[in-house]
């Protein structure tokens, strides 16, 4: 599952109910002694930090007072986290047995009172448990492998284990033996060669079990923090000080370092791709592929083995402030271990990671004799660089800036209209919304918000000038969440454009970054101060890591300004596209702890025009556009398969059966695809074909355009119909 990126939400009122809270934090760095789990044979042992059962009870201590959901951490939400703990941890029942759930279930009511104390000991025997299950089970089938196989005898295998009991030793033995044959009958329709895949089947086991063995304290107190800040609320949420890093580039969509994305393969951390332009790039000496043997910083710091580390290690050490240099040593691609490496110098710079930014394209459609041009901008998120910001930086990225030089742009392409491509788009920089709302209205409210004292801020648009006045269309899904759907629903409001797509997801809260370094451990003077920049949503920003991690509290939440929450409902578009992502399994109303949805007044506004008496005419044109479309056929036949697939829960272990199956759903997919691309103008592939890279059989962004067309027409011939009414 994907995580939303939070929205940023100050209320004036916010550090004045923070310094009542300051006092207390000063006490959380004292008598942090959490207690050792039991040791548990099988296990690496792994035990919580000082650092992490303070952490634990700052974040109790914050989220009791001052979350928007008033939640008590007693029994009752012990019980919760309980669950959602073993989920995570076990989630498909395939490794943890009845016995050990039977001799956790005395920590099912403890929880609540653990944390307020911050004793992780049962945390942490609970996943020590957990890995010297995974481990064994991972042993077993390697063990499995030195058996022979029957790839003919009619049997099968039940892999969906989710709400079935927890299981007993001899259950999973057989459960892991025909897993084991599952995987080896896999590689066997690939290659029919058994000597071959067993030994690659035992290395990908060995593999899993040394990445295990890579685990820490942080993933284990990451995980269970994920599993307590979402039991209150789905976006109240705990970020170690890796993801801390992590989160802060993401908002930013920058970085500093060399330019190079990273993953492990056997052992090695490798380099996946390079950022173009990038440090890395720009030496011309390192190469996608090449294995990262040692580290070093500077021109004098000793080189530090990074063999059989784990990726996100790798990257604090590579990753760096723009202007420093590191040192790599290199074993390029295809060479041996035994091979000599090269050492390679890079001055790590400022990476903009243009993938993740905003975008676009003109595509022309012809209707009525007539030739439209439409310009289409894909909005990744709405994210802004802070520290560039607060700089002084006069080219800071930003989406609301990077949006108005496309719109300029477009515009002087002579685009006759425009579609917002929100898909896939969670959110990010509340300001961004409304400043990106900015330029498609005058002035006025964009947003309101109720906080935890039940007063309303209205958020407004102050700025007169409008960039682009011409006809508009907004494009979401199910994945279009906070942010923006705060801009969906205010283009919506107002009246100034046609929302496309399918109901988005429903995340209406507010979340204000808290640092917890600055929290727990600063005195309290500089305490306060700290956390007057937390509340303006600036903590966190400073590049230190430090050890407590952050904390995004929920405030607050969102209302459109017709009155309507944006939570749990989302905005439900004008015109309703078939939904590839299952709604019954994504959304924040799939969530039990996620706020309910409700309605408060109406803002003040004005509305630029009434879309919603053109609606009926575009959906009918689309549909008619729809019903012998082979485009869409091949939607719905993509959203079948995909229910028909989700619904089985066992598979045929007989090799000849389980090829023929997959020899007919790859024939029916191919047959699908060319459909699909004959549809759109692109000539069928033949099996074993690979598909053009620059081909775009985005079909519903195409939809997208032509109902804007359709808007165009409708809202001309309106206008001539207005016009010769008023001559009379």
């Amino acid at each position: 599952m994907f995580r939303l990126v939070p929205d940023f939400k100050t209320t004036k009122d916010m550090f004045k109910r923070f310094y009542f809270v300051l006092v207390l934090g000063a006490a959380l760095a004292c008598n942090a002694a959490p207690s050792k789990p039991v040791k548990v044979d099988g296990s690496l042992n792994l035990e919580p930090t000082e650092q992490q059962s303070t952490a634990v009870k700052a974040v109790a201590s914050l989220i009791s007072g001052y979350n928007y959901k008033k939640v008590p951490l007693n029994d009752s939400l012990s019980a919760i986290i309980y669950d959602r703990f073993l989920k995570s941890l076990d989630d498909n029942r395939n490794y943890l047995l009845a016995s050990d759930i039977a001799d956790f279930n005395k920590f099912k009511t403890k929880l609540d009172d653990d944390i307020k104390s911050g004793n992780l000991a049962s945390v942490f025997y609970m996943f020590n448990v957990y890995q010297k299950r995974y481990n064994e089970r991972m042993d077993y089938s390697i063990a499995q492998l030195s058996k022979d196989f029957d790839f003919n005898k009619d049997d099968s295998f039940a892999y969906d284990r989710e709400k079935l009991p927890w299981a007993s030793q001899a259950e999973l033995d057989t459960y892991w033996s025909k897993r084991v044959k599952y995987d080896l009958v896999n590689l066997q329709l690939a290659k029919a060669d058994v000597a071959k895949n067993k030994e690659t089947l035992k290395k990908r086991y060995e593999t899993q079990l040394a990445q295990n063995k890579k685990l820490e304290s942080d993933d284990v107190f990451q995980l269970f923090m994920d599993d307590f800040t979402e039991a209150i609320d789905p976006h109240t949420n705990y970020f170690n000080p890796f993801n801390k890093a992590q989160f802060k580039m993401e908002m930013s969509r920058s970085l500093e370092g060399i330019g190079a994305t990273l993953e492990s393969k056997n052992e090695y951390i490798s380099i996946a791709s390079l950022v173009p332009g990038g440090p890395a790039d720009k030496s011309r000496q390192v190469n996608v592929g090449d294995r990262i043997v040692a580290v070093a910083q500077g021109k004098t710091g000793e080189f530090q083995d990074i063999v059989g580390w784990r990726t996100d290690n790798a990257i604090k050490l590579i990753r760096g402030d723009k202007g420093t240099l590191v040192r790599l040593k290199l074993l390029p691609q295809g060479k041996a271990a035994s091979d000599p490496t090269k050492i390679v110098e890079i001055i790590r710079e400022k990476i903009v990671l243009k993938d993740q930014l905003a975008k676009s394209e003109v595509r022309t459609y012809q209707q009525n004799g007539k030739s439209y041009k439409i310009g289409i901008i894909n909005i990744p998120a709405f994210y802004v660089d802070f520290d560039a910001a607060k700089a002084g930086a006069t080219n800071y990225q930003s989406t609301t800036r990077d949006v108005k030089k496309i719109l300029d742009s477009l515009q002087t392409q002579k685009v006759d209209g425009v579609v917002i491509d929100l898909r896939q788009n969670g959110g990010g920089s509340l300001t961004e919304a409304i400043s990106l709302t900015g330029l498609f209205i005058k002035t006025g409210p964009v947003v309101q918000v109720r906080d935890t004292e039940n007063k309303i801020e209205v958020d407004k648009d102050e700025d007169p000038d409008i960039t682009y006045a011409g006809p508009l269309a907004v494009m979401v899904d199910r994945f279009s969440a906070s942010a923006s759907e705060i801009f969906a629903g205010a283009i919506q409001d107002y009246g100034r454009g046609v929302i496309v797509g399918t109901q988005t997801f429903g995340k209406g809260t507010v979340q204000t970054q808290i640092d917890l370094d600055r929290y727990i451990a600063s005195s309290l003077g500089s305490r306060i101060a700290s956390m007057a920049r937390s509340v303006t949503g600036k903590a966190g920003t400073t590049g230190n890591e430090g050890g407590y991690g952050q904390l995004n509290l929920t405030i607050a939440k969102f209302y459109r300004i017709s009155g309507s929450s944006t939570q749990h409902r989302g905005v439900l578009p004008d015109i309703t596209f078939p939904s590839i992502i299952p709604l019954d399994k994504y959304g924040e109303d799939t969530d039990p702890s996620a706020l309910p949805f409700d309605v408060i007044a109406k803002s003040q506004y004005n509305k630029v025009s009434d879309v919603s008496t053109v609606v009926p005419q575009l959906k009918q044109m689309h549909d008619a556009r729809m019903k012998n479309s082979a485009v869409y056929k091949n939607i719905l036949a993509d959203i079948a398969d995909y229910k028909k697939a989700d619904a089985e829960k066992t598979v045929v272990l007989n090799l000849q059966k389980l090829k023929a199956q997959r020899d007919e759903q790859e024939q029916q997919s191919l047959d699908r695809t060319n459909a699909l691309r004959v549809a759109m103008g692109y000539p069928a592939l033949k099996k074993g074909d690979a598909k053009p890279k620059k081909e775009d059989l985005d079909a519903l962004k195409v939809e997208a355009g032509q109902i804007l067309v359709d808007y165009i027409g409708v809202a001309d011939k309106v206008a001539r119909v207005n016009k010769t009414s008023s001559s009379f």
